[in-house]
């Protein structure tokens, strides 16, 4: 199989957290989580790949708490 040809899904390119490591982190490291799943997930729309928004870049963007209960975090791919 063809890498460009993998199937991708956002949960491929995250590290999921816990509410508990979130409340771990300083400020400057809740930041560069929030930059990174950004850019993660921008560069994936750019290429095809995500078709919806998932919840936690909604809440990520609008400065809250990015941890999920695991239903809330689709493990839906896409085929590229």
């Amino acid at each position: 199989m063809n890498i460009s040809q993998a199937s991708v899904s956002l949960k491929d390119v995250t590290v999921e957290l816990t509410q508990e490591e979130w409340q771990h982190m300083d400020p400057f490291q809740r930041t560069l989580y929030r930059d990174v799943m950004l850019e993660n997930y921008s560069h994936l729309v750019s290429v095809g790949y995500c078709i919806f928004k998932p919840e936690v870049i909604f809440r990520l963007e609008q400065g809250e708490e990015p941890w999920l209960l695991e239903e809330e975090f689709p493990s839906q791919s896409f085929a590229g």
